[in-house]
C-alpha cells in the first residue's frame, strides 16, 4: 500500500524544538521526528512529549508525518510508541522502526498499534509501519519483514549500521570501500531491498548521506538508488533537500515522453485508433510493455506535481 510521494524524508531530532519548527517550512515530502540516534538517553522521555505536542500543533500540511522510535533491543521502544500514539495518533501517518532483523519485530509493533488504536478510538490499521533494514540478518529476512503486516508502507535502508554489520571497510556512507575498484559494493543490498519492496507493493527508501556539505557526493550516491528505482532518500539538512527532490523526480522530458506514450497507446488500442496492440510514436514502437514502463515514470512525475507542456494529439 503506497500512501504518497517520499522523494525526500527529513530527519528531525525530537529533542530540538528549534529544528522541529524549522522543518515545517521545508519542501520535503516526508519528515520523521526522531527518538532514536538523534536523542540522548537522558532526553528521550522529554522528547516523546515534545514530539506528541509538535504533531498535535499541526503545520505539516502535505507531508507524510512519521516518528522513528527506538529499536526493540532497548528499554525505550514500548514507551515511545504508547506516548506518541496516545498523544498524537490522529496526526501520525507512520512509525519508523529501526534495526528490524525479524518479521516478529513488525508483528509486535502491529499488535501494539492495534491495541492503542482501539483504546483511543482511531480507525484500525490507520498508522503505517516503515521497517528500517540495518544489518545482515534483516536483509536475509527482508521478504518476511516486508509482508509481516498490512501496515508496512515502505522499506528503509540504514546504510551506516548495515555497513558496520557486514564489516565493510569504509568510513564514508555510500562510497565504495578502498580496494573495491570494479562494480558497486552496495548494488546487491540496494537491489535486494528494492526487489522485496516491489514484491510486497510498498516503497523503497534509501538512507542518508552523512557528508552534509558534499552535494556532489550526495548526487552520485543518491543517483545510484534513484536509477535503480528507489522512491526517495533520507535527508539530514535543508541543503540536501533540493538535490534529493530532483534526483527522485523524472527529468521533464522523460515525464512528458511517458505521458505521451500512455496517451498514444490508449488511442492506438481503441477502436478509433485501429485497435492495434503495437503502434509507432514517432520513430519508436510502443506496446503493452512500453505502457508499463511509462506508467512508472508518469506516476513518479505526477506524485512530484509535474505537468506537461506539449501533450500528444491523435492524428487527424
Amino acid at each position: 500500500m503506497v500512501d504518497g510521494s517520499r522523494r525526500s524524508c527529513l530527519a528531525v531530532p525530537g529533542s530540538s524544538a528549534k529544528m522541529i519548527d524549522k522543518a515545517r517550512g521545508l519542501a520535503v515530502d516526508q519528515f520523521f521526528l526522531d527518538l532514536e540516534d538523534a536523542v540522548a538517553p537522558l532526553a528521550k522521555a522529554e522528547a516523546r512529549e515534545r514530539i506528541a505536542g509538535a504533531l498535535g500543533e499541526g503545520g505539516w500540511d502535505g507531508k507524510i508525518r512519521s516518528v522513528r522510535v527506538n529499536a526493540l533491543d532497548t528499554e525505550w521502544t514500548y514507551r515511545d510508541v504508547v506516548t506518541v500514539v496516545e498523544g498524537a495518533g490522529a496526526q501520525l501517518d507512520t512509525i519508523i522502526l529501526p534495526k528490524v532483523s525479524s518479521p516478529d519485530h513488525v508483528r509486535w509493533l502491529d499488535l501494539t498499534l492495534s491495541q492503542i488504536e482501539r483504546a483511543i478510538g482511531l480507525p484500525p490499521g490507520r498508522i503505517g509501519i516503515e521497517p528500517q533494514i540495518e544489518d545482515a540478518r534483516g536483509l536475509v529476512e527482508i521478504d518476511a519483514i516486508a509482508t509481516a503486516s498490512s501496515r508496512v508502507r515502505a522499506l528503509v535502508y540504514g546504510p551506516a549500521d548495515f555497513m558496520a554489520s557486514i564489516n565493510m571497510r569504509s568510513l564514508v556512507v555510500g562510497h565504495q570501500p578502498p580496494g573495491y575498484d570494479v562494480g558497486d559494493a552496495h548494488h546487491y543490498t540496494l537491489m535486494r531491498i528494492l526487489t522485496a519492496a516491489r514484491a510486497a507493493g510498498v516503497q523503497a527508501i534509501d538512507g542518508p548521506y552523512l557528508q552534509i556539505k558534499d552535494v556532489d557526493g550526495l548526487r552520485r550516491v543518491g543517483g545510484r538508488s534513484a536509477a535503480l528505482g528507489f522512491d526517495g532518500k533520507w535527508v539530514l539538512h535543508p541543503a540536501q533537500v533540493e538535490a534529493v527532490n530532483e534526483l527522485f523526480s523524472p527529468r521533464q522530458e522523460d515525464y512528458e515522453h511517458a505521458e505521451n506514450i500512455l496517451d498514444a497507446y490508449e488511442w492506438h488500442t481503441s477502436a478509433a485508433g485501429g485497435a492495434r496492440g503495437a503502434a509507432m510514436l514517432g520513430d519508436e514502437m510502443i506496446d503493452e510493455a512500453s505502457r508499463k514502463m511509462a506508467l512508472v515514470i508518469a506516476g513518479k512525475g505526477r506524485a512530484a506535481g509535474m505537468t506537461r507542456n506539449d501533450p500528444w494529439q491523435p492524428p487527424e
